[in-house]
C-alpha cells in the first residue's frame, strides 16, 4: 500500500475512547542529541510519563489497552534497533486493531500521543516534503529506477538495453557488492545504428516510467544523469519532472542518490 493510501486509511480510523498510541521517534545517528543511543532514553521516559498520566485517570480498561500497545511498540523498535535510520513512526491500537510502522529516512521530531485517533499532522508534513516518488537514472546502457517514499527506498529496478535483441530487459540488482552493473555512458562507444535504436527505445522507457508512476502512486518523478541523457529522458515524460539534475549518479548507492535528490 502506498503511503498516500495508508494515510487516508489512518485518517478514517477512530475509537470510541482513547486507544491509539502515536509514536514519533528521532533515531538519527547524525543528530548530536542522539549520541550513544539517546533515543532509547527518550522512548522509555516518554512512554513512562504517558503511562503515569493514564494511571492517574483511574481508568483500568484504558490503562490495560495502553500497556498492551506500549509493550508491542517497544518490542518492535528493540527488535529493529540495529536497522534504524533517521526516524520511526508507529500508530498502534489493540481494540480495534491498528498496526502501522514506518522506518523513515527523514528527520523526525520525537513525540508521543494517546488519543482516539492517530495523530497524523507530522506524518502528513513529512509526506508532503518527501512523497511517493520515482527517481530515474538514465544512461546509454541502462535506465535505473528507484521507487521511494518518505526519503526511503521501496524498490529498485534496472532496465538494460540489449543491442543484439534491440529491446529493453528488466532485471534486479545482481552484482555481489549490491551495486548495479552500469553500462557505458559515452555515446561514442556505440555504432550509429545502435545509437538510433537506443534513442528509440529510450522513448519507450518514458512510457514504462509513466506506467510505473500510475501503478506505484508516484506523486513526483525526478531525473538525474549526464546533461544530454537527463534532458533527453525528461523530454519523453508527459509532465515536467519535479527536478532534473545534471549529474551521473548511476554508480552511487541508493542512499547517496536519495540524499542528492532530496537533501541537497
Amino acid at each position: 500500500m502506498s503511503i498516500s493510501k495508508e494515510l487516508q486509511a489512518l485518517k478514517e480510523f477512530k475509537c470510541k475512547d482513547r486507544c491509539v498510541l502515536s509514536v514519533y521517534l528521532n533515531t538519527n545517528p547524525a543528530d548530536p542529541d542522539q549520541l550513544k543511543g539517546a533515543w532509547k532514553i527518550h522512548l522509555k521516559s516518554g512512554l513512562k510519563r504517558m503511562e503515569e498520566y493514564i494511571t492517574a485517570s483511574k481508568n483500568e480498561d484504558e490503562l490495560k489497552a495502553f500497556k498492551t500497545v506500549k509493550d508491542k511498540v517497544v518490542k518492535e523498535i528493540d527488535d529493529h534497533s540495529n536497522e534504524l535510520r533517521k526516524g520511526v513512526v508507529i500508530f498502534a491500537s489493540d481494540n480495534p486493531s491498528l498496526w502501522s510502522v514506518h522506518y523513515v529516512q527523514v528527520q523526525v521530531k520525537t513525540s508521543f500521543h494517546w488519543e482516539d485517533h492517530p495523530v497524523l499532522e507530522e506524518m502528513e508534513y513529512m509526506y508532503k516534503a518527501y512523497p511517493d516518488a520515482g527517481i530515474i537514472l538514465p544512461s546509454f546502457g541502462e535506465v535505473r529506477i528507484l521507487d521511494t517514499a518518505m526519503g526511503f527506498l521501496n524498490d529498485e529496478l534496472i532496465y538494460d538495453f540489449e543491442p543484439n535483441l534491440e529491446e529493453w530487459g528488466n532485471r534486479k540488482k545482481v552484482t555481489p557488492d549490491n551495486h548495479p552493473g552500469i553500462g557505458s555512458s559515452k555515446a561514442g562507444a556505440l555504432e550509429p545504428r545502435l545509437k538510433e535504436n537506443l534513442g528509440r527505445f529510450f522513448k519507450g522507457m518514458g512510457e514504462i516510467v509513466e506506467r510505473l508512476k500510475k501503478e506505484r502512486g508516484w506523486k513526483e518523478i525526478h531525473v538525474a544523469g549526464e546533461i544530454e541523457m537527463a534532458k533527453a529522458f525528461a523530454e519523453t515524460l508527459r509532465e515536467k519532472p519535479a527536478s532534473c539534475i545534471h549529474k551521473n549518479l548511476n554508480n552511487s548507492s541508493a542512499n547517496e542518490v536519495l540524499h542528492e535528490i532530496f537533501e541537497k
